[in-house]
C-alpha cells in the first residue's frame, strides 16, 4: 500500500485539489493500493472547507470534496506516509524544516511531470493569489498524471 500526503500552505486550494484529482484518477484506472490525503503547513485555515474555486473545479469534474476540512501536518505524518508531496518551494522548505527528510520522502508534485511537460520542476500555481483555479488544475493534473505513470511503471516497488 502506497500512502501519499499532498501538502500546501492552507489545505483549502492546491493540496485538496491534488488529493481528490489523484483519487479520481486512481479509481478510473482501477488502482486500489494507493491512499491519498492532504494537509497544510500553516494553521491559518484549520477546520475550513475546500475553497469555492477548488470546489468549482472538482464539481465540474464530478468529484465530491464536501467532507474535506483543512488540517495541519503533524510529526506522525512522516512515518504514516510514503510520499509527502508539496505544491511549491515554500511548502517544501516548511516541510523540510518540520520533519527533515532522512528517508527522502519529500518532493514537489511537478517533480513527477514528464520531461517537456509544462512547468517541469516548477511550483503549482497558487490560486489564492492568482484567482486562476484552471491553471492550478492543469498543474495538478500534469503532476498527478506523472505520479500515476511512476506508480504504474513500478517506481515505488513493493509499496504498490
Amino acid at each position: 500500500m502506497l500512502k501519499i500526503l499532498f501538502v500546501c500552505h492552507g489545505n483549502i486550494c492546491r493540496s485538496p485539489m491534488a488529493e481528490f484529482v489523484m483519487r479520481d484518477m486512481l479509481k478510473k484506472r482501477g488502482i486500489e493500493n494507493v491512499v491519498c490525503a492532504s494537509a497544510a503547513t500553516s494553521t491559518e485555515e484549520l477546520g475550513n472547507s475546500v475553497h469555492r474555486g477548488t470546489r468549482a473545479v472538482l464539481n465540474r469534474l464530478g468529484i465530491d470534496c464536501s467532507d474535506k476540512r483543512a488540517r495541519q501536518i503533524v510529526r506522525a505524518d512522516y512515518e504514516e506516509y510514503d510520499l509527502l508531496i508539496g505544491m511549491d518551494t515554500a511548502n517544501l522548505n516548511n516541510m523540510l524544516r518540520f520533519w527533515g527528510d532522512p528517508e527522502h520522502k519529500i518532493y514537489k508534485l511537478l517533480d513527477y511531470a514528464e520531461v517537456g511537460a509544462p512547468r517541469r520542476n516548477k511550483d503549482v500555481a497558487d490560486p489564492w493569489y492568482t484567482g486562476d483555479f484552471e491553471s492550478t488544475y492543469l498543474d495538478v493534473k500534469t503532476g498527478c498524471e506523472g505520479l500515476i505513470k511512476t506508480i504504474e511503471g513500478g517506481g515505488f516497488g513493493e509499496l504498490v
